[in-house]
């Protein structure tokens, strides 16, 4: 490769050219992307346009690709309406209508994991991401909107709520997406989603070896797949060692929603000594009230959260936790999502994800 840009103006695929020492045809391949390619040459391609600060004009390229290289990520779900009481009708805590849509996400490192395994994987790629909400109807109309008129390439979607239609209306609208978490209702997507039952069984198993058995579990939204999943998986394995009748509090994966369930586990069972969090929030929330109840974690109950999340490791005591690989889900995502993009016509598929237990401090 030459190092003989040139010295003032506007770089162009000539000047790129040059510095790769090849031909004008050969950058113009490697910066749309096609795949016949030597891979040393894309390399030198890729040098050169670093060297000389090439940008490609990325609506001319858009002509000829009939790509954006944007992808839009799109948290969905069905509003924030009053739900549930916080600690379920288990509980019989009183409802809270909690902070707005965006709010909850952005509260959550769930979400923040999700955007850092799709960035991780578009960036390398020459691909963004263009973060939207779908929390009703008009939302989720703006979102097939956007899709169809070619502002982004696809949708990558994590949904917030079982009842969520965005999925279905991408599919009916014929417009490429991947779900994070297989879909409520059959719908013709490609997703990646987690073992969720086998991650609440090691929970289970690993408070049972701790010698607890008076133990209970804060539940994700029943109404939701993964809040289903994580019970079942506990409660039949639970039950398989003789524990039946396992006290559940329904929360919200929120640290209030988790602190609320809590306090009326504690004030039904006083005597429990092991709980399992649906998510590291929700164990967090707990943590918290045990504390104030002067119950040492986990000397005295022994607390697992799920998700294995940054609030698991920022709580006090650290949180034992079932760690979900969000990142490596995230860029799985992503994956599907280009493959579905230079293969339109394959079909559906899904990639399901093995959960694992971290052991710290709380259990």
């Amino acid at each position: 490769m030459t190092d003989d840009p040139r010295p003032g103006g506007t770089p162009t695929l000539e000047d790129v050219a040059r510095a790769a020492g090849v031909s004008r045809a050969t950058v113009s391949r490697v910066i749309n992307g096609v795949r016949n390619v030597d891979p040393v040459i894309q390399d030198a391609v890729r040098r050169a346009v670093d060297l000389t600060g090439y940008a490609p004009n990325r609506a001319a390229r858009s002509l000829v690709t009939r790509r954006t290289d944007a992808i839009a990520l799109v948290v969905s779900g069905a509003g924030v309406e009053p739900g549930p009481a916080e600690a379920g009708a288990t509980a019989g805590a009183g409802a809270d209508n909690g902070p707005s849509f965006t709010a909850q996400v952005f509260a959550d490192p769930f979400f923040g994991r999700v955007v850092t395994g799709v960035v991780d994987h578009l960036r390398p790629r020459g691909m963004h991401p263009v973060l939207m909400f779908a929390e009703t109807a008009r939302a989720r109309a703006d979102v097939v909107s956007f899709l169809r008129q070619g502002s982004a390439d696809g949708a990558l979607v994590v949904s917030t709520h079982a009842d969520d239609p965005l999925p279905g209306l991408l599919v009916d609208a014929g417009l490429p997406a991947v779900l994070y978490a297989r879909p409520a209702r059959p719908v013709r997507i490609d997703y990646v989603d987690l073992a969720h039952q086998d991650g609440a069984r090691l929970a289970a198993e690993h408070l049972l070896a701790r010698g607890c058995r008076r133990v209970a579990t804060i539940t994700g939204p029943l109404n939701m797949a993964a809040g289903q999943e994580r019970l079942a998986g506990f409660r039949d394995t639970l039950a398989s060692r003789g524990l039946d009748g396992v006290p559940i509090a329904e929360g919200r994966f929120t640290q209030q929603s988790g602190e609320a369930a809590m306090a009326w586990l504690l004030a039904e069972h006083p005597d429990l000594d092991g709980v399992f969090a649906a998510n590291d929030l929700m164990a967090t929330g707990a943590c918290h009230v045990l504390r104030e109840h002067g119950r040492r974690v986990p000397e005295d109950v022994a607390v697992i959260g799920f998700d294995d999340s940054s609030a698991a490791s920022v709580c006090r005591p650290p949180l034992t936790t079932v760690r979900q690989p969000v990142e490596a889900m995230a860029a799985e995502m992503a994956r599907l999502l280009i493959e579905r993009l230079s293969k339109p016509e394959r079909a559906a598929s899904s990639v399901i994800f093995e959960p694992a237990l971290v052991v710290r401090e709380s259990a």
